[in-house]
């Protein structure tokens, strides 16, 4: 029998958990009063809530455990960790004493990962009222691979910029890293976009 929060779903909270602590950890970060030990335990805590996500989903898939909270929890957990890290990146906590933001990442840029988020999540939801499936496709999994990677690279940077990288080396590596980003981003919307065409021509009065 399978219950509500089997082991899958019980990882999926514990991932929960590690990102309230997460963007707990980057608002009381200070750029003007910089304690690098934070983003180190900032980046540890995303590393870890990533790969949960990738072994709750092994599980569920493996022993046939999948729920209907599972396939609601797990990606709006996603959502939130990957949203919230990025939304944090442009806040008053990274700006230095000369007003430039160290993350090297602009408001706008956000708005595109924030906006795909809630676009295919609408995009998901309508295929499903019309009885169509819009399951996740590589180039989710890539943008996915691509956020998680991204994230915790910029804070390790951040952190130990002109102690293990020069100021070139870090502001070209996070730079690299925010294009790519949004790029991959902006890209995979437009594909689950192309994916849900026949859908909305045909939902589309005459």
């Amino acid at each position: 029998m399978k219950t509500t929060l089997n082991l899958p779903n019980r990882i999926t909270v514990a991932r929960l958990g590690l990102a309230v602590v997460f963007f707990v950890l980057l608002s009381q970060y200070s750029q003007r009063s910089p304690k690098p030990w934070m983003l180190d335990a900032a980046a540890v805590m995303f590393i870890v809530a990533a790969a949960t996500d990738i072994l709750d989903g092994y599980i569920a898939r493996k022993r046939g455990l999948v729920t209907p909270l599972g396939r609601v929890l797990d990606p709006l957990v996603d959502k939130m960790l990957v949203c919230g890290a990025f939304i944090l990146f442009v806040g008053p906590g990274f700006v230095d004493e000369t007003g430039h933001n160290v993350t090297e990442f602009k408001a706008w840029m956000v708005v595109v990962i924030v906006g795909r988020e809630l676009l295919v999540t609408g995009l998901r939801g309508f295929n499903e009222s019309v009885g169509k499936e819009l399951g996740a496709s590589i180039h989710g999994k890539l943008k996915m691979w691509i956020q998680s990677v991204a994230a915790p690279t910029v804070l390790f940077i951040v952190a130990h910029e002109n102690q293990w990288f020069s100021s070139e080396a870090a502001t070209g590596a996070k730079t690299l890293l925010v294009w790519l980003t949004v790029a991959v981003t902006a890209l995979s919307a437009v594909h689950y976009l192309v994916q849900s065409r026949h859908i909305l021509e045909e939902s589309a009065p005459a």
